[in-house]
């Protein structure tokens, strides 16, 4: 049985050792600049960063914001140590009730295609795969 988590938002100064879980965890890319998605996120009323720490440290975190009708996570995060003790599923519930808090109806996830294992956790979470083509442009470098 896994403890129950507190869930609380990013504070300033924690911005480094969430980037350092987010790297623990294989979420950084290089393409993305993950200290501009912390800024961009954490000073929107739409978006927000919730973390849960553990002995004083990061261990989870999951960033959680909408456009006015759907919701979207990023960086969904247990510390690889923390894994398989029913973490995730808890921030995933923290993330679904910040927005169903907003009135944000659904949420939508992005999952790449050979995530295998991220694809089971979230469907066993009850998402399921839709029939959408995701396309994108990139507006800015």
């Amino acid at each position: 049985m896994s403890n129950k988590l507190k869930f609380q938002k990013l504070e300033d100064g924690q911005e480094a050792e969430l980037e350092a879980l987010w790297e623990a965890c294989g979420l950084v890319r290089p393409w993305n600049e993950p200290q501009k998605d912390i800024e961009f996120a954490a000073s929107g009323e739409a978006s927000d960063i919730l973390i849960a720490e553990e002995n004083g440290a990061i261990i989870a975190s999951v960033m959680v914001g909408h456009d006015g009708h759907r919701g979207v996570v990023y960086y969904v995060s247990v510390h690889p140590d923390a894994q398989g003790k029913g973490y995730g599923k808890q921030l995933m519930q923290a993330a679904e009730n910040w927005l169903k808090d907003r009135g944000i109806w659904k949420l939508n996830l992005l999952v790449r295609a050979e995530n295998e294992k991220v694809r089971g956790f979230y469907e066993n979470l009850g998402f399921t795969v839709e029939p959408r083509l995701c396309m994108a442009k990139k507006l800015l470098d």
